[in-house]
């Protein structure tokens, strides 16, 4: 099992941008604990896959499309440590399938693809009863780990964080889980930035509340005007911004979450959001095989 407290590297970024204005900016290198269960995800997945060993149980299911993070990694954990693990795919199976299924396959996940009108639907129980599982023998994993239990794992990433007194910690929003977790675990001079990734996230509070079990926590900041169209959609401003940001830093960054995020933030610091003297720590949470269903060229690294 992977040990959750072992320390991830923080990078400082040096850039005359922020010197002029009197801030300073880290980046928690999540994407660099593991090559596949990287980022968020080891965090995400660290109370569930605690459970199952505890409790002596055996099979993991979980949800995702054709190129989800969350379903390699899932695949990866699960498989290095002997569980058996079912990914069930939203929509019809490809002929030919993405890099990401052809590595969930190479981890022994095992394939189950539901037609996009099913999946939001899908019942848990029929589910199960498809597979012959019962929940006494399985634990199921909510797409992108979107559950309490997630969001619990996901405010471990704090712990580290605490140590270097940030002003701000930003991350980029999907599921909503880590924005939840950190959240939970933030003190009250940290203020948490969060970044959607989806048009319209219009949900953002009830889905923290749920994460969060009604606990009383903190109100994030939100810049929403980042998504450029959507979720896993870019523009060449997007790209050429990840493009010439690791010219800059050797930093790579994916195009669906860490390089939306920093392109936020890029762009609300030449507008002078951040007051002299903040001091930004931004959430890398991995992800970068998302990259290689870009066309050619579209990065150089």
């Amino acid at each position: 099992m992977f040990n959750i407290e072992t320390p991830y590297q923080i990078d400082d970024i040096i850039d005359p941008l922020f010197s002029s204005k009197g801030i300073k900016m880290s980046i928690a290198r999540l994407d660099l604990i593991h090559s596949i269960v990287s980022g968020n995800k080891l965090f995400k997945l660290h109370y569930f896959i605690k459970e199952a060993l505890e409790k002596n149980i055996s099979t993991i299911i979980t949800f995702g499309g054709a190129y989800s993070n969350h379903l390699v990694a899932t695949a990866y954990y699960t498989n290095s440590i002997g569980l058996d693990c079912y990914g069930i795919v939203r929509g019809e199976e490809p002929e030919n399938y993405s890099h990401t299924l052809l590595n969930c396959l190479k981890y022994n996940m095992k394939l189950l693809f539901i037609p996009r009108e099913q999946y939001d639907d899908k019942n848990k129980n029929t589910l199960l009863a498809d597979l012959n599982l019962t929940e006494s023998n399985s634990i199921l994993i909510p797409e992108g780990g979107y559950h309490p239990l997630g969001a619990a794992g996901a405010s471990l990433i704090m712990n580290q964080l605490h140590k270097n007194n940030y002003s701000h910690i930003c991350t980029a929003v999907g599921s909503a889980t880590t924005l939840a977790g950190l959240l939970q675990n933030a003190t009250y001079t940290e203020k948490i930035i969060a970044v959607p990734v989806i048009k319209n996230m219009n949900d953002l509070a009830s889905r923290i509340t749920y994460l969060s079990q009604n606990k009383t926590i903190p109100t994030p900041v939100v810049f929403d005007q980042y998504h450029v169209g959507g979720y896993a959609k870019k523009n060449d401003a997007l790209l050429d911004f990840m493009n010439n940001f690791y010219k800059s830093f050797s930093i790579q960054t994916d195009f669906v979450y860490t390089g939306k995020m920093l392109f936020a933030l890029y762009d609300q610091i030449k507008n002078n959001y951040f007051q002299e003297g903040s001091s930004i720590a931004c959430i890398h949470t991995g992800g970068i095989q998302g990259n290689l269903s870009l066309p050619a060229n579209s990065l150089f690294f």
